[in-house]
């Protein structure tokens, strides 16, 4: 018989109280109490809109505006679960200008749902580098790795490769742009010479002459191209569901893009980093090469590896930033979060719904789903 979990803390509103005062995140859902200090960060809708849920029951939030929170959201909640608040759990606890408010009761069908991840209990064994084991979960891969965690992950038992699958955002635009500066410069002055003709190598009576004034709808071709290519990668690549009797798949879907997904928040894999990007990079300047002119060809590559660096910042600040509610970004922020937890299936476009819309991917519409 299974030893009895040991009895909740308790803890007084006066108690409360002084963390928040402390600065402290707390709330609470019913008379449960949550310490989210730590994931003020990372909360989807942005700091300010947590801060300002400190002290107050989140009942209602999580089902109602400004997002619908998914199943996900409500188990991931159960991690930081710290004690129940005594007494009348509607009293009010009031953080600064900031006052509780009562209302609605956790729906009991939800509670079932609220567990806490027993790290010495999951599928994997945490305590390891999980890579390796990942592969063997076969048909419980794809709902494991859509439970996300806020943990960290390691993938390789060796430090060296495991740095090389770790970066900070700023690594991409410190790698890569100057690249883009100085191929944008090369190819810029070779078109200027006036001898690069497109279509050579199939004929010389029809070739076109490739002067230097289609440098920029060259540029933003390749800026044009990297969004479709973007969406067909994370579409049909980092979404795909891989056999689950295929050990081999499956680790390279969680290499690729599965390991995001169960901790979109370790901020070391949110970007690509630059020593495996190179080898991805350098078969699309490949491609080109072999497909178009070098200047021509360039050029492109030189607008993509931009609109490259431009979607891993825009996907970083998805996860980090506070954008103003509202704005652009605010949107594409709800939006992003809807697709790691509630509809992996869909939504896939980071900085734009453009190739959603064009392909009929879009996610469900659903009751206060929008961000207001």
């Amino acid at each position: 018989m299974a030893p009895a979990p040991p009895p909740a803390a308790s803890f007084s509103a006066a108690e409360v109280q002084r963390r928040l005062a402390a600065g402290d995140c707390w709330v609470r859902c019913g008379a449960r109490l949550y310490d989210l200090t730590g994931f003020v960060r990372h909360h989807p809708g942005g700091e300010q809109l947590l801060w300002a849920r400190a002290g107050q029951d989140v009942s209602a939030d999580l089902d109602g505006p400004p997002h619908r929170h998914s199943a996900n959201a409500r188990r991931w909640l159960e991690q930081y679960y710290v004690g129940d608040l005594l007494g009348d759990p509607q009293a009010s606890v009031e953080n600064g200008a900031v006052a509780s408010v009562n209302t609605q009761e956790t729906d009991p069908t939800m509670e079932p749902k609220l567990k806490v991840v027993d790290w010495d209990k999951d599928l994997v064994d945490w305590r390891k580098p999980i890579l390796w084991q990942v592969g063997h979960l076969g048909e419980k891969y794809d709902e494991w790795v859509h439970q996300p965690v806020t943990r960290p992950i390691r993938l390789f038992h060796s430090d060296f490769i495991e740095s090389l699958t770790k970066t900070v955002w700023y690594s991409v635009p410190i790698v890569w742009m100057p690249l883009i500066l100085y191929l944008s410069w090369s190819y810029y002055r070779t078109l200027a010479q006036g001898n690069v003709r497109l279509f050579t190598s199939f004929t010389t009576e029809y070739s076109v002459a490739m002067p230097e004034s289609v440098f920029p709808g060259l540029f933003v071709l390749g800026l044009f191209l990297w969004s479709l290519v973007e969406y067909v990668l994370h579409r049909f690549l980092f979404h795909m569901k891989p056999p689950s009797n295929s050990y081999y798949l499956i680790t390279l879907h969680f290499i690729l893009h599965g390991q995001h997904h169960k901790a979109p928040f370790d901020e070391s894999r949110l970007v690509f980093p630059p020593v495996p990007a190179s080898l991805m990079i350098a078969f699309f300047y490949m491609v080109l090469r072999l497909l178009l002119p070098e200047a021509v060809g360039g050029t492109v590559f030189a607008g993509g590896l931009l609109g490259y660096v431009l979607y891993d910042m825009t996907h970083y600040y998805l996860h980090f930033g506070s954008p103003h509610k509202g704005s652009y970004l605010y949107k594409m922020k709800a939006h992003h979060v809807k697709h790691h937890f509630a509809h992996q299936k869909s939504g896939f476009g980071i900085s734009s719904k453009f190739w959603d819309y064009f392909f009929h991917t879009l996610m469900p519409e659903e009751p206060h789903s929008k961000m207001q």
